[in-house]
């Protein structure tokens, strides 16, 4: 049976990738978390996400590279209902570049069930996020909101600081409908200051429910010092733990800058994913992206450039 060997690892086929984690900002639309001071100080658009995305040659160090089926644009915390409609016109604009998009739940709190319902119809998101320290400090007003996620079939996405695969678990068990994806593979401490085992107890927790889904992202910089080989261990428990029809891929574009290059926030996240079967590994790189999204499939055409 064929495996799935990351596109560096020397192989003459190229991946099929659907980048899960990118943002775009201008810091002149708000994003009050961006300090003048910030490395992030400053705007990236929609033409700075293409550049970003050349078909990725320089990942590989074999020169078989990643094929890029296109992106997951993320809130980045603008702090007005605005944003939505700026992510939808995006998507709208260059579906060349965008698959789809996941808007931010906290800003249509206050606007109430009709509203939301009505913001749903006319922007079709992807997913919507919820973000902070911990689920008890997240705005009840915007946690009443997460049934109606459920019923309209849209994932519910999490980045939360602390508990936020434990968090994904219970909510997931009050809405079995709802698609409860955790990014940045919940947020586990640094390999170089703390040992993973309560990140594993909780990887085994939220796995057992059947609609958690964990993004493998984040990487670069949450783990930046660590050995490329103790990351991937860290990829490849979660992959082991939830199967590969429950984990997505993303760079966290353009957060991972401070670290390294988007081509090297996937390579590291493809470093944990040798060994599982060729069906495994795309169900990983782009087949369930296509699923938890709900979008298009994407062409998965093989690159011959290097046979010989």
């Amino acid at each position: 049976m064929a495996t799935c060997q990351p596109a560096y690892a020397g192989r003459t086929r190229g991946a099929t990738v659907i980048d899960c984690h990118v943002h775009l900002w201008d810091p002149a639309d708000g994003h009050p978390w961006i300090r003048p001071d910030s490395p992030h100080f400053r705007r990236y658009s929609v033409e700075d996400l293409a550049a970003s995305g050349t078909p990725v040659e320089d990942l590989a160090t074999s020169g078989t590279g990643v094929r890029l089926a296109g992106s997951i644009l993320v809130e980045a915390a603008r702090g007005d209902a605005g944003e939505t409609a700026a992510l939808w016109e995006v998507a709208r604009r260059r579906p060349d570049l965008i698959a789809g998009y996941v808007a931010n739940l906290h800003v249509h709190a206050d606007a109430g069930p009709a509203a939301f319902a009505a913001l749903l119809d006319r922007y079709a998101p992807n997913g919507m996020r919820l973000g902070g320290p911990d689920w008890p400090r997240t705005p009840e007003s915007a946690r009443a909101l997460v049934p109606m996620l459920a019923e309209r079939g849209v994932a519910l996405e999490l980045n939360l600081i602390h508990g936020a695969l434990r968090t994904a678990a219970e909510v997931a068990d009050r809405h079995p409908e709802l698609t409860v994806i955790v990014d940045h593979l919940g947020n586990p401490g640094n390999l170089s200051a703390e040992d993973p085992a309560t990140w594993r107890a909780d990887v085994a927790y939220a796995a057992r429910r059947p609609n958690v889904v964990i993004k493998i992202s984040g990487l670069l910089t949450q783990q930046r010092g660590v050995r490329a080989a103790r990351v991937a261990e860290l990829v490849r428990h979660a992959v082991a733990s939830f199967g590969p029809e429950r984990c997505l891929v993303g760079s966290d574009w353009p957060i991972c800058l401070t670290a390294g290059s988007r081509a090297e926030a996937l390579e590291l996240a493809l470093l944990g994913l040798t060994g599982l079967t060729a069906a495994e590994c795309e169900r990983v790189l782009h087949g369930t992206a296509e699923r938890v999204y709900r979008l298009r499939r994407v062409a998965t055409e093989p690159d011959t450039r290097h046979d010989r």
